[in-house]
């Protein structure tokens, strides 16, 4: 509370901050949801906010994320860049302090390079 009144700060204004932040961190492939997640996508519903958990209070948050990281990344250091990262923003952000970001690797996205079909191949006379 301060002179002007109260600052409430929504959940889902937490869960954008921590799923911008966790997909602009090198090795991150994407956010991984889940049950419920996979259920609003089969309905239509996409929300940028998947994979993300959160608890908000007055002054303090916690956040959880679940991710699939990109094959040749160090899993350890994606995960402790992502829980820095998200502290950092959140933090600077909304003014609340982050008690703990909990990171769950989901899976590992393997990148394979798509060779063109002869349709596809420029012709070279």
């Amino acid at each position: 509370m301060n002179q002007l009144g109260n600052i409430k700060i929504a959940d889902d204004v937490v869960k954008t901050i921590a799923a911008k932040t966790a997909e602009d961190v090198d090795g991150v492939y994407k956010l991984s949801g889940g049950v419920a997640d996979e259920v609003s996508k089969m309905l239509g519903k996409k929300r940028p906010t998947n994979g993300v958990k959160v608890e908000v209070g007055e002054k303090e948050c916690s956040i959880e994320i679940y991710l699939v990281i990109e094959y040749g990344y160090p899993v350890p250091e994606v995960a402790h860049n992502v829980q820095k990262a998200i502290i950092k923003h959140v933090t600077e952000l909304t003014g609340l302090k982050v008690v703990e970001v909990n990171v769950y690797i989901q899976d590992i996205k393997i990148k394979t390079e798509v060779q063109p079909t002869e349709e596809e191949e420029p012709n070279v006379k």
